[in-house]
This record gives structure tokens, sequence and C-alpha cells, in this order.
């Protein structure tokens, strides 16, 4: 996941599109088009974050703070906490680039419904995947996918609250794709309750240099961006209300917050 022109490492934006399908007890699909970032945190650390506002105030930018457990970046950042994460799961040789798939911040607002962590050896090889998942009521945990492999399916049971109307029960399937050139990236998340397939759902997207130009697109195009997720999801769960499907209460969350 290069710069296209010359091979540098370089934060990236993705233009795309997120896809949502349930498929009972009746069916229910939209997509929109959409944007997200793909930041390269440990070059980030290293070199700075060129165009893109860097835990300061920007019509489009990114805080450390959105991530893992809040910390400043003076105790280390959102990339310190990751880094103690892996650490603490027993998980060695994730020494490479650290690629983070994420929503930025925009106009001060910021919701991030799920995010990727894609870690890599030194040898540019992948190690593993954290997928960071927030939900409306404030709520954060992590799946960690050891030893993952793009393009094949990934499993996880789901221990995590994040709809009124899906059980804490079953499996996440996850699926990870870049084309040949890294130039273009699909995630699959797809969740099977205890009776079988669910939810389908993918964030997709074309990537290119963050620039100030493509930030600029990003704001002309949806300058409300991640307020409008949040507004989404509601006007989502009320036509799921109307159409009567079965609502379940919010359970404690899980005492750990890390699912391996």
């Amino acid at each position: 996941m290069n710069n296209i022109a010359n091979g540098a490492v370089v934060p990236l934006i993705g233009f795309g599109e997120v896809r949502h399908t349930r498929l009972k007890p009746v069916k229910h699909a939209f997509d929109y088009g959409t944007y997200f970032l793909m930041l390269p945190m440990r070059t980030l650390a290293r070199e700075g974050a060129g165009a893109l506002a860097y835990n300061r105030w920007a019509p489009l930018s990114f805080f450390d703070a959105d991530h893992g457990d809040g910390r400043a970046p003076a105790k280390g950042g959102a990339l310190g906490w990751l880094v103690e994460l892996l650490q603490a799961q027993g998980i060695e040789g994730a020494d490479g680039e650290v690629w983070l798939h994420c929503y930025p911040r925009v106009l001060g607002f910021a919701f991030k419904p799920v995010s990727f962590w894609y870690c890599h050896r030194l040898d540019g090889s992948l190690r593993a995947i954290v997928v960071e998942v927030n939900n409306t009521f404030g709520e954060r945990h992590c799946y960690l996918l050891d030893e993952p492999r793009l393009g094949l399916e990934l499993r996880a049971n789901k221990v995590f609250h994040v709809s009124p109307f899906c059980p804490v029960e079953g499996a996440y399937r996850f699926r990870f794709m870049f084309n040949a050139e890294r130039t273009r990236t699909v995630a699959r998340i797809d969740f099977d309750d205890a009776s079988g397939p669910l939810i389908e759902t993918s964030v997709s997207g074309t990537l290119q240099p963050l620039t100030a130009t493509a930030v600029r697109q990003a704001l002309l195009r949806y300058p409300l961006m991640t307020l409008a997720v949040v507004l989404r999801i509601h006007w989502q769960a009320l036509k799921l209300f109307v159409k009567k499907v079965r609502f379940f209460r919010k359970p404690m969350p899980p005492t750990s917050f890390t699912t391996r």
C-alpha cells in the first residue's frame, strides 16, 4: 500500500461504498458512498502526516484519542496502545508497518463503527489484524485475528453488542482483499447467528495518496460524512423497528477488551 507514483509509504484515502444486507427474518439492504483513511502508523510516527491534520483540528483530521484506550500522543498514542495489545496477546514479529483503515474526524466529529489494523512483519508479510469495533453506546471492543491471510475467511465468536436487532451469539466471518497493485481494497464482515447467516456487510474503495486535493474532494462529496454514518444507523434501525424485527436489550460488555 505505497504511494502509487513513486513507491513511498504515504497516507492514503479510499473512495468507495458500504454495503449491508440482512437476510432474515425480513430482507433489508442498503448501500451508500463513503471514504476512509488508510494510514501507515509507524511511518506517521517517524515522518509526520503530510496533508493530513494529525492530532489537531481541521475539517478532516485524525486523532490518536479516537482509538484503543484513548491515550494521548505523549504516551504513545494509538500506535503505542496497539503495540502493547499485541505484546499482551503474545503476538510476536509484528515489527513492520501497521496500516490503519478507519474513518477520520470530520468537522471535529468522529464515529468509527469499525476500524482495521493490518499489522505486518519486517518483510512485509501480514502477521495479525485487529478489528476495532465501536457501538453507539460509547463502548469499544477488539477482535484479534492471529496469522491471517488475505482472501481467506477468518472467524471470531461474537461477544460484543453492536445492534439491538442482532443477538450477542454466533460468529463473525471476516475476509480482507486487495488487488495486486494494492490500489483497491474490500473488507467483508458477515455475521451468523445460532441458526445460520444473518448479516452480510462490506466496505470497499479505491486508494490514492492523501493529498490536499483529495481532502477537498472528500469534503465536497461528503461534507458531513461521520455524522451521516450515525444518522444512517438510526434511520435503518427505525426501518427495522417498523418491520417488527426482534429487539434485543443491550447486555453488559465483555469483561475482556480483546477477543482472540
